[in-house]
C-alpha cells in the first residue's frame, strides 16, 4: 500500500543509511521497524469506528494524488 507520511529528516537518513549497509531497500528498513516495533506492543483488538459523511466530492483544487499538496491544505498553506 503506498502511503505518504512526514519523517524527521535525521531519522530518514538513518533509515536510508541501514538500508545502504544492509544492501536491501529503504522499504523493507521501515517495515521491519515497524514489525519490531509492534512484535512488541500488546495490539488492541477493540473496533474502531470511522465517522463518514455525505456531500458532493473534493472541495474545488483538491487532488487526492498529490501527497505535498494535501499536506499543504491539511497545514492551512
Amino acid at each position: 500500500m503506498r502511503t505518504t507520511v512526514d519523517i524527521d529528516d535525521q531519522l530518514l537518513l538513518y533509515a536510508k543509511r541501514q538500508a545502504v549497509e544492509q544492501g536491501c531497500t529503504l522499504k523493507q528498513v521501515l517495515e521491519d521497524a515497524l514489525r519490531d516495533f509492534f512484535s512488541h506492543q500488546s495490539l488492541s483488538h477493540e473496533s474502531v469506528r470511522l465517522e463518514t459523511f455525505s456531500g458532493t466530492g473534493l472541495k474545488p483544487g483538491v487532488n487526492l494524488d498529490n501527497g505535498r499538496s494535501l499536506n499543504d491544505i491539511m497545514d492551512g498553506y
